[in-house]
């Protein structure tokens, strides 16, 4: 990643368009006169301009520039947040802490490769065929079709159904779990906006890339739903 100087410390050279394309081609091909004219236009560069109007870069324009483009390649960051980094770092408030990794997508995504019929989920679970029945109509569990007609089960799905039976346990109906298949379905909305770039071009590298991000979002997401709600419902004890 570009190393952004510390402000305060101009530099007396000035390039033209022409020769900052030049001088980032090397490590960024893609770079265009009209991905700069867009930077300059959403604020996050700001050239000096000539008597005759051409645009003239100092050394530190374009080591902006390097950032912002390293901060896309490399970290997928859209120019909003890019743009909040470089504020931040302008008023020397950007913070010192690196963002914890997340887990390894091959770990979090992992799965047994296990399948289950309607009667054995419905055993392992402690479901009523009924009560399965409903989870799957609420789309709370999707099954594979299988030919014959019958339905098969993942590993996952047995985690899910045993804790909807706790939950149905505690005197829910599967009608009350709408709100929670609907709050996934966002998620992975929202979470699915950040790797759909990459997974527009599926190339090994790309996939990797994906999956690394879609691990560490979900996982991040799912600590702050799950301290918001504890949060919460330990209010509602202390009232």
């Amino acid at each position: 990643m570009a190393e952004l100087r510390a402000v305060g410390s101009p530099s007396r050279r000035t390039h033209t368009i022409g020769e900052v394309i030049n001088i980032l081609r090397p490590e960024f091909p893609d770079v265009t006169v009209s991905k700069i004219r867009f930077l300059e236009s959403k604020g996050l560069v700001r050239p000096d301009r000539s008597a005759s109007g051409y645009r003239m870069f100092t050394e530190d324009d374009v080591q902006r520039i390097q950032y912002i483009l390293s901060e896309q390649r490399d970290h997928y960051l859209p120019l909003k947040v890019i743009k909040s980094k470089l504020t931040a770092w302008e008023h020397g408030e950007e913070s010192p802490v690196s963002p914890e990794t997340g887990p390894p997508p091959e770990a979090y995504f992992s799965t047994s490769g296990v399948s289950l019929t309607t009667s054995e989920i419905s055993r392992s679970s402690g479901l009523s065929r009924d009560q399965l029945a409903e989870v799957v109509d609420e789309g709370i569990l999707v099954p594979t079709e299988l030919p014959d007609g019958s339905q098969s089960f993942t590993d996952a799905d047995l985690q899910v159904a045993r804790a909807v039976h706790r939950l149905l346990n505690r005197g829910l109906e599967p009608r009350h779990l709408r709100p929670l298949r609907l709050s996934a379905e966002r998620q992975v909305d929202l979470l699915g906006q950040l790797a759909a770039p990459l997974l527009r071009h599926r190339n090994p590298d790309n996939q990797r890339k994906s999956a690394e991000i879609l691990a560490d979002t979900s996982q991040a997401s799912a600590i702050i739903q799950e301290t918001m709600v504890r949060s919460r419902l330990r209010k509602l004890l202390e009232h």
